[in-house]
């Protein structure tokens, strides 16, 4: 049986800093100060300032998001619940075809389950999930991995129309994306989770927005709130911030760079390598997203040169075109909402660790970042397997090769081969022995005494031949049942969270399943096997 609940220290490529978070290492507490906070959110709430004024700004921008993106009246009532008062639990991911990953779901669920553990607990919280929509690497976003019949994965990547750079928010899909979603029912079956794609996955829809239409659809039932980022409201909301980056920006930068150094020096890594001239911002320039460089007291967008003056008027008159780098991301995040967490992968991890220098200058507090939920699901066809040979997930991590070599060391015998030369050798010796003895009673006996031999060694060698195909039998079934366990479970050599897609499970098992995962968040601190 499949152990619930898996250390995540023990999976590939988990890296020291993740796993000194997990574990609550001491020496993080330089990093994250809020590390201790992390299992008392209560106790962080009175540090969290939020005006009234901006809860109304944020509340109103969401309510026309939300009703924009189709979502349920649990999320129109958990926005009025955050102009009343509340705070969020804030997750996030990008924009990614027909959902993404696993992992974009498991993050709602866990966003969902948060807040309601704290509101329960007096606390009123609502759950927001940050939709990634002002990132512009179209290649992260425009694929999904689909499972076929034997568990493989096929690829379907989406065309867009829009400017190389330009940002998910308006890249906009091509007429191809009907030819994928008719790909995408033949491998799913004509579901009605295969129809809300087809509904949100329109042509002419941006990738952003066509990935909100689909999770506002998920998550109706649990009140999931989607905030789109690229929003001219909000950005008017955060440009004092982004004035406020541009005017620090070489402090800033600085602070940064003696972040790396010590996170380094205890032997962890930087997310991001920041140069003196580094600033936290982006800035659209004929559709692209361009990265903002200073220089002594200029600043570079592209190759257009500013002063501070020209670009802290350019924010002031235009703050939609400009947005936050990764590292400033959380921040503005935090200007917009009431956060008293942050849930994230290890890679987030690893950013807020570098961030909370820039949520302390800027923000005065550092938000709490807890390990998303992260689980593998296991299907019916996959546990049988697993439980016939035995298996834990560990056993999958180095590929499908070494597993079915670990599969024929289970239920192939070594002895075998050699029992069968063993019997030859004996028959072979015995038939000698018994020929000697009736050549000496009757020497016409020799002759069937050989013919009887010859008899027994071809029977022998007959079953060895039938054992021997038996065996090139079950070898390839071994290695096909090993293929498909490593497809299933640990694809490409990652956690299934992060290579197949969402839209597999959820079209396979339903919304309802969407039920499951929110309930199974929280209910292990690191890795969850759920059984579906």
């Amino acid at each position: 049986m499949v152990s619930d609940c898996i250390a995540l220290k023990d999976v590939p490529h988990t890296s020291r800093l993740f796993a000194d978070y997990l574990g609550h290492s001491p020496k993080l507490r330089t990093f994250y100060p809020s590390l201790d906070l992390n299992q008392k959110l209560a106790a962080f709430a009175p540090s969290v300032s939020y005006s009234n004024s901006m809860r109304e700004t944020v509340a109103t921008a969401l309510e026309r998001q939300n009703r924009g993106f189709g979502s349920g009246e649990a999320t129109v009532q958990n926005i009025e619940r955050l102009r009343r008062g509340a705070f969020t639990v804030v997750s996030g991911q990008q924009v990614g075809l027909f959902g993404g990953p696993l992992l974009a779901i498991l993050k709602g669920a866990h966003a969902v389950r948060l807040a309601r553990d704290l509101s329960q607990q007096g606390i009123d919280t609502i759950p927001v999930f940050w939709m990634a929509s002002e990132d512009h690497d179209f290649a992260e976003v425009n694929h999904v991995e689909l499972p076929q019949q034997d568990f493989s994965l096929r690829r379907l990547t989406v065309e867009a129309n829009g400017t190389t750079g330009a940002p998910m928010s308006e890249m906009r899909l091509e007429p191809q994306v009907e030819h994928l979603l008719n790909e995408t029912a033949e491998l799913l079956g004509e579901t009605a989770v295969v129809e809300i794609l087809r509904e949100s996955y329109r042509p002419g829809e941006t990738m952003a927005g066509a990935f909100g239409k689909l999770f506002a659809r998920l998550f109706a039932a649990h009140g999931l709130v989607l905030l789109d980022p690229a929003d001219a409201d909000l950005h008017r909301a955060t440009a004092p911030l982004f004035r406020r980056v541009v005017g620090e920006a070489a402090e800033i930068a600085r602070t940064l760079q003696e972040r790396g150094k010590a996170l380094e020096h205890d032997g962890y890594h930087e997310q991001v390598k920041v140069s003196a001239g580094s600033v936290l911002l982006f800035a659209i320039q004929d559709g692209a997203r361009v990265a903002i460089q200073r220089q002594n007291s200029h600043f570079s967008i592209g190759k257009e040169k500013l002063t501070q003056e020209e670009l802290l008027a350019q924010i002031e008159k235009e703050p939609e075109k400009f947005n936050a780098n990764v590292l400033l991301r959380p921040v503005m995040q935090d200007t917009l909402l009431p956060t008293l967490a942050y849930i994230g992968g290890p890679a987030e991890v690893a950013y807020f660790g570098q961030a909370s220098v820039v949520y302390q200058r800027l923000l005065g507090r550092a938000t709490p970042i807890l390990p998303r939920f992260s689980a593998t699901l296991i299907e019916p066809k996959i546990e049988k397997l697993l439980e016939r040979y035995d298996l834990q997930l560990a056993d999958l991590y180095h590929g499908s090769d070494a597993l079915a070599e670990k599969l024929a060391q289970k239920t192939l015998s070594p002895e075998l081969d050699e029992q069968f030369r063993a019997a030859l050798a004996i028959v072979t010796h015995t038939m000698a022995g018994v020929k000697e003895s009736v050549e000496k009673l009757d020497p016409t006996l020799v002759e069937a005494a050989e013919r009887a031999t010859s008899k027994m060694r071809y029977q022998v060698g007959r079953l060895h031949r039938r054992a021997a195909r038996a065996l090139l039998h079950r070898t390839h079934v071994l290695s096909q049942h090993a293929n498909q366990l490593v497809n299933a479970l640990y694809p490409e050599k990652s956690l299934q969270e992060r290579t197949v897609g969402a839209a597999y499970f959820v079209s396979k098992y339903g919304v309802e399943l969407i039920d499951t995962l929110v309930e199974a968040a929280g209910s292990c601190p690191e890795h969850r096997v759920i059984r579906v």
